[in-house]
């Protein structure tokens, strides 16, 4: 049975470069067309489609809001996103709404058959510069985050304690009271889910904020 596409666009060239990239794809069928949101939403009620190519720049409802009452109508229905921005946040946010699939339009030709086999397979997917973008704000995260979401004045105090410091020691280099010292261990052993300072010192060797030799 052939997967029967929705194509959801503002842009009639772009919709009808995709009906004939995916009409000469054996077993895939585009069975509707809408150019903006709430046109989408009725089609998606109407027509049952396996798989929403869902712009994100639609005017009036914006791609996400129809999405969200897509996903919450047709629980069944498959969506990618398609969409000018490369940016991480807008990324998350149309995953978040139910979309199974993000795609730039830079590659959209190329990726979007590529995109419904994979979701139609119960994937996710991702053209490689959104999965770039995703993993490099993943990374800037952690680096700013530190081991499990300690944030930096956590990680100073887990580096002076790991080298050996005492806490009125950690206090002084620091410019803190010993008291908001053993405020901030506790803090850390509870976030790193650990019950000692032994404990401690081997993850900060871990995360390299301490050494063997210190």
């Amino acid at each position: 049975m052939a997967t029967r596409i929705l194509l959801v666009d503002d842009h009639q060239i772009l919709r009808d470069g995709l009906r004939m990239a995916l009409g000469q794809e054996v077993g895939m069928e585009v069975v509707g067309e809408a150019g903006d949101g709430e046109t989408a939403v009725r089609l998606a009620r109407q027509l049952k489609p396996d798989v929403a190519i869902m712009d994100m720049g639609l005017p009036g409802m914006t791609g996400i809001d129809a999405t969200r009452r897509i996903v919450a109508d047709c629980p069944e229905m498959k969506i990618i996103a398609l969409s000018m921005y490369p940016k991480a946040s807008l990324i998350t946010e149309m995953l978040k709404a139910g979309a199974s699939g993000y795609i730039l339009k830079e590659n959209a030709f190329s990726s979007v058959v590529e995109g419904i086999k994979k979701i139609t397979a119960g994937e996710r997917y991702l053209c490689p510069k959104a999965a770039s973008l995703l993993a490099e704000e993943y990374a800037r995260d952690r680096a700013g985050a530190g081991p499990a979401g300690l944030n930096d004045k956590e990680r100073e105090v887990l580096k002076l304690l790991a080298e050996g410091k005492s806490s009125k020691e950690t206090a002084l280099l620091m410019e803190l009271s010993s008291k908001s010292i053993d405020t901030y261990r506790r803090r850390i052993m509870e976030k790193l889910g650990v019950a000692s300072v032994a404990e401690l010192v081997k993850i900060a060797i871990r995360e390299g904020l301490a050494s063997l030799d210190d």
